[in-house]
């Protein structure tokens, strides 16, 4: 990234010790230590707020999915052209869904994806609050609700998609790169073409 990431020693000068545990559990869990977060940890108090709001939007409770989650992610930081977030969400797409084409698909274009109608509904929508937010209407959420959302359920997907479009203007404002590791995860061969891949993960894959 242009701004300098903090060193591990500077890490463990600036950071609590809960924060500190934090970051030993995602370094156990995922082999490495997101950037974002090491990015944030210039500012401790900014860095704690980032990991709350985030744990609770992408792993809380909610009548999206996991993947579902992901899937916003990855088309509104594509919208945005956010390398950072394409590179770690569409991993994480991948991983979810056990599908690497899926990943590609939203990434470059998810109107080619083999989407349902719930999830085309979805990411229709958060391109549009994405690139259009102004004219996004009450026909919009009409969309959402012929598509089987609820009130609370589409309150989650525009509350996700907002997040990484504030998370997109930063990451790249700041020049944040995706580690390394990234990249080479859950490309496994994809399933047989003859076999219907319907991204899935509809609703009922919570917590």
């Amino acid at each position: 990234m242009a701004l300098p990431a903090p060193t591990d020693a500077q890490l463990d000068r600036s950071l609590d010790e809960g924060m500190k545990k934090y970051f030993d559990v995602c370094r156990e869990k995922l082999g490495m230590l997101p950037n974002v977060l090491r990015a944030y940890a210039f500012r401790p108090a900014k860095l704690r707020n980032f990991v709350n709001f985030y744990n609770e939007l992408m792993l809380g409770e909610s009548g999206l999915s996991k993947l579902e989650r992901e899937m916003i992610a990855v088309v509104v930081s594509s919208a945005n052209h956010c390398y950072y977030c394409l590179v770690a969400h569409g991993q994480a797409v991948r991983q979810l869904s056990g599908d690497p084409e899926l990943g590609e698909m939203l990434a470059f274009n998810y109107r080619v994806a083999p989407l349902n109608r719930r999830q085309k509904a979805m990411l229709d929508f958060v391109y549009k609050m994405t690139t259009q937010p102004f004219a996004v209407d009450a026909a919009d959420r009409k969309s959402l609700k012929r598509a089987g959302f609820s009130d609370s359920e589409i309150f989650d997907i525009a509350d996700t998609a907002g997040f990484y479009n504030m998370s997109n203007r930063v990451a790249t404002a700041v020049d944040m790169m995706p580690n390394p590791e990234y990249h080479a995860r859950n490309r496994e061969p994809a399933r047989s073409a003859g076999k219907s891949k319907t991204a899935r993960g509809g609703k009922g894959n919570r917590r």
